[in-house]
């Protein structure tokens, strides 16, 4: 078979992954091996996989096939999310846009009819992209937070939850986002940084008669759109300007409400002017005083964000349209004092980004959190789940947890699982997962029986689902005790981003500890967040994320994946471009033209004799060694790291110095034992990289040899690396500084490389070059190779480590030039000994420092020193 010039990756990614399905690889069913399970974070069904969530299905995919190579039942389960918010959102613009048709026009099993379309559309192209990716899922579990099982479980926690206490209804201040017209939970509300304005106004004091005292107080606002929702004007009672006003009342400007002077110590005396309006429907803080207070509560907001009729003037106006009439009329009127301008921070929807956000006082569903987070808690910090990197994240999870709130779990949205309460005409509920247990449950609470009850018309909080999505992917709450759930529960690992700590990670664990009296994952991984070259985040607004499935079709998968991994450390933001998958590329073909190099290769008869030879013992001990170093990396979760050295093992010591090493001569046949031990090389280096780089590395695999049924790379077994003899790997990691050091030397001396050497070693260490002598002669083209005890005349002289090389050629050599030369080595040696000293003279890094990283700083001064008196010592005799 005679193989293409370059790696083509589109030919390869199909055919391989339509194998792995039909040999159903990654199907999972409980058997008597170990499970390794990961959930996938369900992406929203309301688009495509971004950047974000190519590192982190590329991150879930490496730890499933390492673990299915590692004989461990891999079970991966794929799915998406209903997206409540969000999805509603886009299929109220395509209704609007495309049919001309409005959600008000619609019934809700009209709607939800629509919608279900766009989860068909949407979530096929999203699985689309995650097979083009590589990913090994188990297509039999796909998982769907709307799933008819899935919406039973979530209604069942629910009214769990209300019979024990920890669900309740009540009317409190909310955020309110005016463009989804519902509620949102504190943690979907993103603070901004902006300039704005602060508007002082008049309001005219008058006696409790009403009569005008003459008197102004003057307050300060950033939203003078609420002055019509006043309800009073506060003090502080320690506050001598405005003692006198004790039993007065202020004036309401614009709409002449008669509101009482209150005196609270909750008012800065030193702030502005000391004297603060009061909102209570519109603020949390003047909610708060205004039950202190028992004041009466206007709200003067619809729910899009108009001004309400309880507003009087500018009624149906946009918030911040009305805000500028009412700033004109109060300067008509004499009442506007200044405009000041300001800096302040103002709460965005997370879901809409352009939406401010509105405080609102609201009747809603809200869970307990108090009693349910101090278990999650002490979890994380017992180490029962560890998160990784804990050194960045546990902090941010602690002071999440100690400081949780009560959660807000009702959003006026028909997109979603309907709140399972049941209401009659006045207004008393019961609750129940279904009507008919809800009329039972009515009679039995209320002592009367009627036809119907009328269910509560909104739904769950999207988060209210997905934290039982490590359970109910396996029917663990709709079914309990099942098969599945007892085999795969806990789960092995979570791999998310870090923006939903809380979100979801938190409530995961609360929602684990509660309904399966277990956590839900052993291990955390956070990925960072990816960025542009600029250091951007990368988003559609900006137009700076490039489309997953263009990258694909320009790089291939697995320059896609090696891209964004190869600069990735857990829990670091990474900046991604195209460069680094262009190196992916690269690689490929690297590892192509091996391929090519070595089938070129024809093998002598086998004698069957055991193979001395040195190159192939030194690469034996090289895979090992990267081998045990990479097991411990994925322990560590340190994927990034592992690349690097499976990429520099396989690029350098492989490709670049192995295969030069037992390279045959001009149609001389290789050794049947080093051709057959080179083949085997190649496929645990194929084998080790196979999870960051599936495609290639199954195609590399097959064309190396003709393999039976069943002997595919994505299920061979990993065995354990053997111990390594350090004195071989030494000699190799020798011969690679002397032939570099060597080669160097030719080319700054302009000694040809097909012109010969001879070449003289002065060491104390001969002993150490006996195995390489037969390397070194080949790879220096050194006709003649010997040791020395004296400097040679005549001869190229240079230092390569501890030891001295002579280099003796039939071209003429420059001793000015040759000492320009070893000058400037003498100059580095003696700036890297000055960093290496002042770093063993800082105290703080001897004593903080791990041990082994201070050993490792007092041999490079050894060595150092040992090179910079050979290069003087070479000096001298020039």
């Amino acid at each position: 078979m005679e193989l293409s010039k370059n790696y083509i990756p589109a030919a390869a990614e199909d055919k391989w992954y339509q194998y792995w399905m039909e040999k159903q690889y990654f199907r999972s069913v409980p058997d008597e091996r170990p499970p390794f399970t990961i959930v996938i974070p369900p992406p929203n069904v309301t688009g495509v996989l971004h950047m974000g969530h190519t590192l982190n299905e590329t991150v879930q995919d490496i730890l499933v096939r390492h673990a299915r190579m590692s004989g461990f039942n891999a079970c991966w389960v794929p799915g998406s999310d209903h997206a409540s918010i969000a999805t509603e959102s886009k299929v109220v613009n395509m209704l609007k846009e495309e049919k001309g048709i409005e959600k008000s026009q619609l019934t809700r099993p009209e709607f939800l009819k629509y919608a279900y379309e766009w989860k068909e559309k949407y979530g096929g192209i999203i699985y689309h992209q995650i097979k083009k990716l590589g990913c090994s899922v188990d297509w039999d579990r796909v998982s769907f937070t709307m799933d008819d099982h899935y919406y039973q479980a979530v209604i069942r926690v629910f009214v769990d939850l209300y019979n024990k206490g920890l669900i309740y209804r009540g009317a409190r201040m909310i955020n309110w986002d005016p463009k989804a017209k519902t509620a949102l939970s504190d943690e979907e509300v993103e603070y901004k940084e902006i300039n704005g304005k602060l508007y002082h106004v008049k309001y005219a004091v008058v006696n409790a008669a009403g009569e005008a005292t003459g008197e102004f107080i003057t307050i300060a606002t950033q939203r003078p759109e609420t002055i019509m929702g006043d309800t009073a004007i506060c003090v502080n009672p320690g506050d001598e300007r405005y003692a006198h006003l004790k039993g007065h009342f202020a004036v309401v400007p614009l709409v002449n409400r008669k509101v009482p002077v209150i005196f609270d110590e909750y008012v800065d005396k030193e702030f502005g002017t000391g004297a603060l309006k009061v909102t209570p429907a519109h603020d949390i803080n003047d909610y708060n005083l205004g039950l202190k207070h028992h004041l009466e509560v206007v709200d003067t907001l619809n729910d899009d964000g108009t001004l309400s009729a309880a507003a009087i003037v500018f009624v149906g106006e946009d918030r911040f349209r009305a805000r500028k009439k009412v700033v004109a009329a109060l300067g008509e009127q004499g009442l506007l004092v200044k405009e000041q301008e300001y800096t302040t921070r103002l709460g965005y929807s997370q879901r809409n980004p352009d939406t401010v956000v509105e405080p609102r006082i609201s009747t809603q569903w809200f869970v307990k959190m108090a009693d349910m987070a101090q278990p999650a808690l002490d979890a994380v910090v017992n180490g029962d789940v560890r998160i990784h990197p804990g050194d960045r994240f546990l902090a941010t999870y602690k002071y999440w947890m100690e400081n949780v709130k009560d959660w807000c779990i009702s959003r006026q949205l028909w997109w979603g699982q309907q709140i399972p309460a049941w209401y009659d005409e006045a207004g008393q509920f019961v609750v129940a997962e279904t009507q008919d247990d809800a009329l039972k449950l009515y009679a039995e609470k209320f002592g009367k029986t009627v036809p119907s009850l009328r269910q509560d018309e909104d739904c769950l909080d999207t988060w209210f689902s997905s934290w039982l999505w490590p359970m109910e992917v396996f029917n663990g709450i709709s079914q309990p005790n099942n098969a599945d759930i007892n085999y795969y529960y806990p789960t092995s690992v979570l791999v998310t981003g870090q923006d939903i700590i809380f979100f979801w990670v938190a409530r995961m664990i609360m929602a684990g500890l509660e309904y399966k009296h277990e956590k839900p994952f052993s291990d955390v991984y956070f990925t960072g967040m990816v960025r542009d070259k600029l250091g951007r985040k990368m988003s559609k607004q900006l137009g700076n994320s490039p489309d997953l499935l263009e990258l694909i079709e320009r790089f291939g998968a697995d320059a896609v994946r090696f891209g964004i991994m190869i600069s990735s450390p857990a829990g670091n933001d990474l900046l991604f471009d195209d460069t680094s998958c262009e190196q992916g590329r690269n690689f490929n073909n690297k590892m192509w033209n091996a391929l090519k190099l070595v089938k070129m290769w024809k093998p002598a008869a086998d004698t069957g004799a055991p193979v001395p030879d040195f190159a192939v013992e030194w690469m034996e001990n090289r895979l090992n060694e990267v081998h045990a170093e990479v097991e411990k990396l994925f322990k560590d979760f340190r994927l990034s790291e592992a690349l690097k050295a499976i990429y520099s093992l396989i690029w350098d010591d492989f490709c670049s110095w192995y295969l030069e090493w037992i390279k045959p001569g001009y149609e001389q046949p290789i050794d049947a034992g080093v051709y057959e031990k080179t083949i085997g090389f190649f496929e645990r280096l194929v084998q080790l990289l196979h999870p960051f780089m599936p495609f290639v590395t199954e195609e590399l695999y097959h064309l190396l040899r003709d393999r039976q049924p069943g002997d595919d790379l994505v299920i061979r077994q990993f065995s354990t690396p053997a111990a390594t003899h350090q004195a071989i790997l030494a000699e190799g990691a020798l011969a690679k500084e002397v032939i570099t050091g060597i080669r160097d030397a030719r080319n700054k001396n302009q000694v040809k490389p097909k012109d010969t050497i001879a070449l003289h070693i002065e060491t104390r260490h001969e002993n150490a070059f006996q195995r390489i002598k037969s390397i070194l002669a080949k790879q220096l083209n050194a006709r003649e190779l010997a040791y020395t005890r004296n400097a040679v005349p005549g001869a190229i002289a240079l230092v390569v480590g501890k030891d001295k090389f002579y280099m003796l050629t039939d071209t003429l050599i420059d001793p000015a030039a040759q000492k320009e030369q070893l000058l400037k080595d003498l100059v580095y040696q003696q700036g890297f000994l000055k960093s290496v000293t002042a770093k063993l003279s800082n105290e703080k890094f001897v004593q903080n420092a791990k041990p082994e990283a201070v050993e490792a700083e007092r041999r490079k001064l050894a060595d150092c020193e040992a090179r910079i008196q050979a290069i003087e010592e070479s000096l001298k005799l020039l």
